[in-house]
């Protein structure tokens, strides 16, 4: 298996246990969409809560240039430690939900 390939599967376990521990309800649907022919992986909320709308993208995962990006996480989980505990090489993960001139300050690659 190639290395998108593998990159493929572990964002698509990372996020299937992840969005299992979410709580859907009749109201508030978990959905995950995994879309492996351009490599966009999100776990979403969807719905409302009495007159409010939810429309929330808990976790996004974009790989570009043979690398995990990180974009958005707003859970307590930390995928990309757990990314390199899996096997992935720092420098293969890009914490795009930081600004381009921090990332240099991160144990992660920066593009």
């Amino acid at each position: 298996m190639d290395k998108v390939a593998k990159y493929r599967e572990y964002i698509k376990t990372l996020l299937t246990r992840y969005a299992s521990e979410d709580i859907s309800d009749n109201d508030v649907e978990v959905q995950l969409m995994l879309d492996t022919e351009r490599d966009h992986y999100q776990w979403m909320n969807v719905g409302w809560q009495q007159f409010n709308r939810v429309y929330r993208c808990v976790m996004h995962f974009d790989i570009k240039d043979g690398k995990i990006w990180l974009q958005q996480n707003l859970t307590d989980q930390n995928p990309a430690e757990e990314l390199v505990e899996m096997g992935v090489p720092p420098e293969d993960i890009v914490l795009g939900l930081q600004p381009p001139y921090k990332r240099q300050y991160t144990d992660y690659g920066v593009a």
